[in-house]
């Protein structure tokens, strides 16, 4: 197993952002260097061990599925080099599995929630109300039901150590406008869609994932941040599928079980994962980055 990068140590370049698990330097006026670390975060926590590999497999999935929906939607990958951005040989070295470079772009203050199957806060809502984040669903469905339709369920794009917070479409317009709320719903809609079906003929449902988007100088919508990965989706074996039981997945959810465990308050600091749980972890993430790109 690799050594994990939980911190990355680029002199070369000034720091503008560490978020829960990317640190994101400046390169130029028009493009920056986002490094997806292995750090793993849960309950909009970040926890003090890293899951080796992670961040790499991470950064394979989203490029491989920027390049692949790039007709449904334009993204904010570049062609500039790793050794423009970073000339050193042994900085380069340290992050090269795990460095994107990427256009500067206005960041909208929205995640783009779509959701295939009731489960997580999905499913929890519905029993409450019969509902999901207001949308009114049909009686009787079990945990992990594949939903009638595909739904759309936007929330706001929390700080760090703050959690997000569901909204309704109408809150979307009027944080973005009405027209860019709904080109980033229907654009949501299509990437999952394509997505979906993609990877079930792979082996893997995605039962529900969260999109970020921004805008370039010309106000075009544009893709950015990490796109269908195990840390921005749920990733489910399709041949252990069974509604009416919390599947086995290959993403972060293995983490968030064991969590839900413990006598925490989901508060930092986290706490520390055992070794077992970050060998599982990191296995997961590696088949699943070997199902969908192989």
């Amino acid at each position: 197993m690799p050594e994990a990068l939980h911190t990355t140590h680029i002199k070369s370049l000034p720091l503008i952002h560490k978020g829960k698990v990317r640190d994101i330097y400046d390169i130029d006026d028009k493009h920056m260097l986002i490094i997806t670390t292995d750090r793993i975060s849960a309950f909009d926590v970040v926890m003090p061990n890293a899951i080796p590999g992670k961040g790499a497999v991470l950064n394979e999935v989203t490029r491989f599925w920027m390049q692949k929906l790039a007709h449904i939607i334009p993204n904010h990958l570049s062609d500039m080099p790793l050794e423009q951005a970073i000339p050193d040989a042994t900085e380069r070295a340290e992050v090269a599995d795990h460095a994107m470079i990427v256009k500067k772009l206005k960041a909208l203050p929205v995640e783009a929630i779509v959701r295939g199957y009731l489960i997580g806060s999905g499913w929890k809502d519905y029993q409450k109300t019969g509902a999901v984040c207001g949308i009114k669903l049909p009686d009787g469905l079990k945990i992990a039901d594949r939903l009638p339709e595909v739904i759309y369920t936007p929330s706001t794009k929390a700080s760090v150590g703050a959690h997000d917070e569901n909204i309704d479409f109408t809150q979307s317009e009027a944080l973005l406008g009405p027209d860019i709320a709904a080109r980033i719903r229907d654009a949501s809609l299509k990437l999952y869609s394509e997505a979906a079906d993609f990877a079930r003929e792979r082996g893997i449902i995605i039962a529900d994932t969260k999109f970020e988007f921004g805008l370039d100088e010309n106000g075009t919508l544009t893709l950015i941040d990490e796109v269908l990965t195990p840390d921005s989706s749920r990733f489910w074996p399709a041949d252990e599928y069974q509604p009416g039981t919390s599947p086995v997945s290959f993403d972060k959810q293995f983490v968030r079980d064991y969590l839900e465990s413990l006598d925490w308050d989901k508060t930092a600091p986290g706490p520390e994962l055992p070794a077992e749980i970050v060998h599982k972890t990191a296995e997961k993430y590696e088949q699943a980055r070997a199902l969908l790109t192989a």
